[in-house]
């Protein structure tokens, strides 16, 4: 019976069409507009979207960093504001993503004042704003808003970002590494995330083009290979070596991808790593740079830890420094540089700054980069601005000097105090082993589960270190994030704390957490 009536009404509907388009005078008619209103459709009662008819890329894509843990502790949190005392705790601790300023860390007074003075330019010549703001502060607003048609900020800009924004970039850039930078090579964007997926759009054609991506890693980059269709790589950090990265660890997972049929297109390397924390030597980097140029591989390097370095054996270099001191060029190696305002010692992760450097690239391929960031019209503005403050910031003989390096300083000794004690800490509890933070703003802890916790979490479906961090949660109110998320060696379990919670409640955090692990330890002993 419901193909009789499909097929009537297909009938029904093919005559209506050809009467609409053999008298258009037919098509206005209210009774051919009142017929068509009438036709059934194939599925009245199916929504427009479902799990079902979504893009099956969004489906697969997971980003762990803001995932399940985290809309549990949200919910605790709303918990304890409608009823103070309904937990065992007075407050959510969020060590579960790197956002400095959410945990009380101040913004740098230098660039705020620029800011603020750039977004409100009327100010600049009225005489009180002499007493509130620096002299260079007011010096480099003027300088911005030059740069800038129109002085306004809420203005589009060029693609690629403002053009004497980019000049000051690059020379940033020149001064870090002593070799010279392109401002045309530079591409401003809404942190570092959005320049990430840019170039997965541009590198990944289909299931079977592969990224190579440290294990653990980033959750961006799983996410952003399995939006764009691509297939993630994996190459495992050594634990045992302080999450060393080995060349021949990289050769085996290229040889693998490639007896899969996989055309493995670049290699993501996160220095200093997140979620892992090391620094890597220049032996280590030249290496890579090596392996790269031999197989043709595009080197994309995160790098938007630079400033984020705690031990005084380790220094920070950029791979595109490593290249050119080892002679390659624009023609020898294709490289893609990201850098942010989010991390470092400014955490700006809300003004959604960072920029990409690309080398190596054919006027073709620049060209086709630079309409897909035609397509987002321009980064903001602000952000913009940000970036081209933390790559030349004050200098010395400048009004702001010496505060700016207090502020800078004192973050960066308070995030290297706070890493050495949560590393102690987690080193201290049973079944724990924890490698130093060299750099970025997170500890990666091991943590060895008794089998009945594990089969408890089986039971529940769960991951054990999941298991593990909801009842964390739920005793203590610290969020971490279960290691799974990151990726980790069959058969491990970890999970990732930031160092960013005040210095003043580090102590108060691993008391709680030493309480919870003894009492988890207990419960669930073999």
């Amino acid at each position: 019976m419901r193909k009789i009536v499909s097929n009537t009404a297909s009938r029904k509907l093919g005559l209506l069409r050809h009467l609409a388009a053999s008298h258009s005078r037919f098509l206005a008619s209210t009774p051919v507009l009142d017929l068509l209103s009438t036709m059934p459709s194939a599925n009245p009662s199916a929504p427009a979207l479902s799990l079902d008819t979504i893009n099956p890329k969004v489906l697969k894509c997971e980003y762990a960093v803001r995932g399940e843990i985290v809309t549990l502790a949200q919910r605790l949190q709303q918990e304890l504001l409608a009823k103070p005392g309904s937990h065992p705790f007075d407050e959510i601790l969020y060590c579960n993503i790197g956002n400095p300023q959410s945990l009380s860390q101040p913004p740098i007074t230098f660039f705020r004042e620029v800011l603020a003075l750039c977004d409100h330019p009327a100010i600049l010549d009225k005489s009180e704003t002499q007493g509130l703001f620096s002299a260079d502060a007011i010096e480099r607003a003027w300088q911005i808003l030059d740069q800038i048609p129109g002085r306004a900020t809420g203005a589009y800009s060029h693609s690629q970002g403002i053009k004497g924004l980019r000049d000051t970039i690059a020379a940033g850039i020149e001064a870090r590494d002593g070799f010279p930078a392109d401002p045309n090579d530079i591409f401003l964007t809404d942190g570092a995330s959005p320049a990430v997926h840019m170039m997965m759009q541009l590198l990944i054609r289909s299931e079977k083009d592969g990224i190579l991506c440290p294990i653990p890693q980033y959750p961006l980059y799983s996410a952003s290979i399995a939006l764009h269709g691509g297939t993630l790589v994996p190459y495992y950090l050594d634990e045992a070596t302080g999450w060393g990265l080995e060349v021949s660890e990289l050769k085996k997972q290229l040889d693998s991808a490639k007896s899969k049929g996989i055309t493995v297109r670049a290699l993501v390397v996160i220095n200093p790593g997140n979620p892992t924390g090391q620094v890597l030597a220049e032996e280590n980097q030249r290496g890579i740079v090596e392996f790269c140029k031999k197989e043709c591989l595009v080197l994309l390097a995160d790098e938007v830890y630079q400033e984020n370095v705690y031990v005084p054996e380790k220094t920070f270099h950029s791979f595109k420094k490593i290249s050119r001191s080892m002679g390659y060029g624009e023609k020898d190696i294709s490289l893609v540089s990201f850098q942010s305002v989010s991390k470092g010692y400014h955490g700006e992760c809300g003004k959604r700054g960072g920029y990409m450097e690309v080398t190596g690239f054919s006027p073709d391929v620049r060209e086709q980069m630079y309409k897909v960031a035609s397509v987002n019209l321009c980064s903001n503005i602000s952000g913009q601005i940000l970036a081209s403050l933390v790559m030349c910031p004050p200098k010395v003989g400048d009004e702001s000097y010496e505060s700016y390096c207090a502020e800078k300083d004192g973050i960066l000794t308070s995030l290297a105090r706070r890493a050495k004690a949560l590393e102690d800490a987690f080193n201290n509890l049973e079944g724990v082993s924890c490698n130093k933070a060299e750099g970025a703003m997170y500890l990666f802890p091991c943590i060895h589960l008794p089998q009945k916790a594990v089969k408890a979490a089986e039971a529940l479906k769960t991951a054990p270190d999941a298991f593990y961090c909801h009842h964390l949660l739920n005793a203590t109110g610290i969020v971490v994030v279960p290691g799974s998320g990151f990726g980790q060696v069959p058969g491990t379990w970890h999970f990732r704390c930031t160092i960013l919670p005040q210095e003043d409640k580090i102590p108060a955090i691993v008391s709680r957490l030493t309480d919870f692990h003894k009492g988890f330890m207990d419960e669930f002993r073999d």
